[in-house]
């Protein structure tokens, strides 16, 4: 079917239209196999990013802290050396006022110390806390990686299984759109982007559309069944094509697609 020749007669832009239609429900059917599978890979891919963000902010701030730990310990390095400086120059002042300054400067890097060593007992149980919620995020991580893995192997799988089909039916269906008319596709598509189960083109059964419970009017059948212009519902918006037609076009597509998918690529 390598014709690209535009439908002509109300009749061919029918028949065209519910091929078509007929094509892309079989890919609509083939990706429902999915399911929610290439959603479900998307969404652990976006959280495993999300949680390697979060476990490199744990781990830089981390380390801010433990450089602050450092920090603290020369602080009192520098604080026990002052402290024995002024402790030996005691020994050698020559009057109670020195002496006192040296003093309250002894008890002044002796208070340093002491909130060092504080800020230090803090910094250790940040620490502390910051492992525990970091063991907890790579357990997270890790977790979620092989559920991915999982993921991603039963989606390659049931891609492996249906892509061959699904590609035959895309290129099926791109011949099938070269021989509609373009405003005739473009309101195809519109009606079939706008329904939920993919049907822009419908038989009519039990004289309602298929799908739907309102029944059509009788002069109206009859004009669907005359195939001289396009009829489209009024209650769902669809095209209307009669029964005959659609099992016509259902056993010559079925036939179709069964050469297609027989003939090595």
């Amino acid at each position: 079917m390598a014709t690209t020749k535009k439908a002509t007669t109300a009749e061919d832009k029918l028949r065209a239209l519910y091929d078509l239609q007929l094509i892309d429900s079989r890919i609509d059917r083939i990706r429902v196999v999915r399911g929610e599978l290439p959603l479900e890979v998307q969404d652990l891919e976006d959280e495993i990013e999300g949680l390697k963000t979060r476990l490199e902010r744990l781990e830089e701030d981390a380390d801010l802290v433990q450089q602050r730990i450092v920090a603290y310990k020369n602080q009192i390095e520098d604080s026990n050396a002052l402290i024995a400086k002024y402790q030996e120059q005691q020994n050698n002042v020559r009057n109670n006022r020195e002496f006192e300054s040296l003093n309250k400067e002894i008890e002044y890097q002796t208070l340093e110390i002491e909130l060092c060593e504080k800020r230090i007992r803090e910094c250790k149980a940040q620490i502390e806390s910051k492992a525990e919620v970091i063991e907890t995020s790579k357990e997270k991580l890790t977790q979620r990686n092989d559920d991915l893995s999982a993921k991603q192997a039963e989606l390659e799988e049931i891609i492996a299984e249906t892509q061959a089909e699904e590609d035959s039916l895309t290129s099926l269906s791109d011949e099938l759109s070269a021989e509609i008319d373009e405003r005739l596709l473009a309101s195809y598509r519109r009606i079939r982007n706008a329904a939920k189960n993919g049907l822009a083109v419908v038989p009519i059964e039990r004289e309602a559309s298929a799908g739907s419970y309102i029944k059509i009017p009788p002069q109206r059948i009859i004009d669907i069944a005359q195939r001289k212009r396009i009829i489209v519902d009024e209650h769902s918006g669809r095209i209307l094509v009669d029964l005959e037609l659609a099992n016509e076009e259902q056993e010559r597509i079925d036939g179709l697609v069964r050469s297609r998918m027989s003939t090595p690529a």
